[in-house]
C-alpha cells in the first residue's frame, strides 16, 4: 500500500508537468509558425504566446484530438461497400437502375426539359 502511494505521489506531479510542457511546446510551435507565415503572407498581426495557446485549444475543439482516439463511423470509400455486399444481385440491379433513373431525371430537369442524348445501356 505504501509503495502505491509513493508511486502516485511521484506520477501525478510528473504527469502534470508533462502536460504543462506539452502545452508550452504546442503553443510555441503555433506561435512561431503563425508569426513566420501569416504576417508576411496576409498582413495579419503577430500572435502572443497566450493567443497561440488559445488558437491551439480552439483547433483541438473544432478538429478533434491529438491522435489519441480513433474515430469510428463513416469513412470515405467504404460507405456503400457493406450495403452492396448484403444485397442480392436482383436488389443491386434494381438499385443501380433507380440511381440511373434519378440521374437522368436530374439532368433532364437541369437542362430545362431538353432530353439528354441517351447512351446505349451496356450489359
Amino acid at each position: 500500500m505504501a509503495g502505491k502511494l509513493i508511486k502516485i505521489l511521484f506520477i501525478v506531479p510528473l504527469a502534470f508537468l508533462g502536460m504543462l510542457l506539452f502545452a508550452f511546446i504546442g503553443g510555441e510551435i503555433v506561435l512561431h509558425l503563425w508569426n513566420w507565415l501569416m504576417p508576411p503572407l496576409f498582413s495579419w498581426h503577430e500572435l502572443t504566446f497566450w493567443q497561440a495557446l488559445g488558437l491551439l485549444a480552439l483547433c483541438r475543439v473544432l478538429f478533434g484530438g491529438f491522435g489519441w482516439h480513433r474515430r469510428r463511423g463513416f469513412r470515405f470509400g467504404t460507405g456503400m461497400g457493406g450495403h452492396f455486399g448484403r444485397m442480392s444481385p436482383e436488389e443491386r440491379d434494381r438499385f443501380r437502375q433507380s440511381v440511373r433513373d434519378y440521374c437522368r431525371q436530374a439532368v433532364h430537369d437541369h437542362l430545362g426539359g431538353a432530353s439528354p442524348e441517351p447512351k446505349p445501356e451496356e450489359h
